[in-house]
């Protein structure tokens, strides 16, 4: 339940609307060039099988990409991150991550790695990326397959991680917290901070899928942690609960139980970054995928876009009231997995409050210390 109302009071002289607009940059953006993967997670919010013709003849060119990324460099632009799916997916990934560094772009990475050959390593170690982020499902072969649902994944990855890793190029890893590897958590991080000399990072907070798909959400619940369990692998992280109670007086703000305001959007999205999705879709942040929120960069400008898709979507508004007297006013906000993208891949409104996200966010507020919830 949504409504555009027009610009805010203290914007709606349109000549201090245009200069607002001539100030705003954009730093990086994302950039899916395949939605599908070699992997069947149950747990992702996008892939789609290796071989899904559909999906493959959706995919932007790399003429399109091309196109897109001069845009977004005259508008200021220079980190882009390519994502998928499974970015080495594609047989011309070279050809598409040349064509990005080319136009001076730092290019980050995201891979889980079992596609990862010694021609993608020579390519990265004469054309380093700023980084390449892997994905770890799993410290053992059952629980990595378990996960991936791949026989032979595991050492797939293995032998691609070893590549990378031996080519000297700068690798971060990362793990999602499932019901899957819930057990084999603490091996996991064993793992991954003895494999990198960057940061490891885990996330046990799981949002839904891109394209709504029932089946697919049903799964996806099935891998997701309780609040207590979430709670309690966090507690069990020394640096990942350290960082929660030295921000605790930023992700708690009492100030919010006072706030009237009905703005949608209190985020970061379309704030310097936007993201592209594999057929074309420009959207604020990778996350956001309500219609009424993207644009077809296939028909339109990314100049467009930015200077009016973004302003628009972030005057979107809630006359909701539910969620008015809930999450909008709510202090531990920033302890919670909402935001209007995820609200509506949960629900189809961007508006509404989720029941889950709601108690994951009061059980940490406890292991902070702070009772006063509601």
């Amino acid at each position: 339940m949504t409504e555009f109302i027009g610009k805010s009071k203290e914007i709606q002289d349109f000549s201090l609307w245009d200069k607002m607009k001539s100030k705003r940059k954009v730093f990086s953006f994302d950039l899916e060039v395949t939605a599908r993967c070699n992997n069947d997670c149950p747990h992702c919010y996008i892939n789609l099988p290796a071989g899904d013709r559909a999906a493959q003849e959706q995919e932007l060119t790399p003429e399109e990409i091309s196109r897109i990324a001069d845009e977004a460099v005259a508008l200021g632009a220079f980190w882009v991150l390519i994502t998928g799916g499974e970015p080495l997916l594609r047989e011309d990934f070279a050809e598409i991550y040349m064509l990005l560094k080319r136009k001076g772009l730092l290019v980050s990475v995201f891979t889980n790695a079992t596609m990862v050959k010694q021609e993608h390593v020579e390519l990265f170690k004469k054309y380093p990326p700023r980084d390449i982020e892997v994905s770890v499902y799993g410290a053992t072969k059952e629980t990595y397959e378990k996960v991936t649902r791949r026989p032979g994944s595991f050492e797939a990855f293995g032998r691609g991680l070893g590549l990378l890793r031996d080519s000297g190029v700068r690798v971060r890893l990362k793990a999602m917290a499932l019901r899957s590897n819930h057990h084999e958590l603490a091996k996991i991080s064993e793992f991954c901070r003895a494999h990198t000399k960057d940061y490891y990072r885990f996330d046990p907070l799981l949002h839904l899928r891109f394209d709504r798909d029932a089946a697919r959400n049903a799964e996806i619940i099935a891998q997701r942690l309780t609040p207590e369990e979430i709670v309690a692998i966090e507690r069990a992280d020394s640096e990942r609960f350290g960082a929660l109670q030295k921000g605790c007086d930023k992700l708690i703000n009492e100030e919010f139980c006072h706030m009237a305001c009905d703005h949608l959007f209190h985020c970061g999205a379309g704030n310097g970054s936007f993201s592209v999705s594999y057929d074309g879709k420009f959207r604020l942040c990778s996350s956001l995928w309500a219609p009424e929120t993207m644009y077809d960069l296939r028909t339109g400008t990314l100049k467009e876009a930015w200077e009016h898709t973004v302003p628009r979507v972030r005057e979107l508004r809630s006359k909701n009231p539910e969620f008015l007297s809930t999450c909008r006013k709510c202090p531990i906000i920033n302890l919670c997995l909402w935001c209007p993208a995820h609200a509506y891949l949960e629900s189809g409104a961007m508006d509404t409050h989720v029941d889950y996200f709601c108690r994951v966010a009061h059980a940490r507020a406890a292991a902070l210390g702070y009772t006063k919830t509601g």
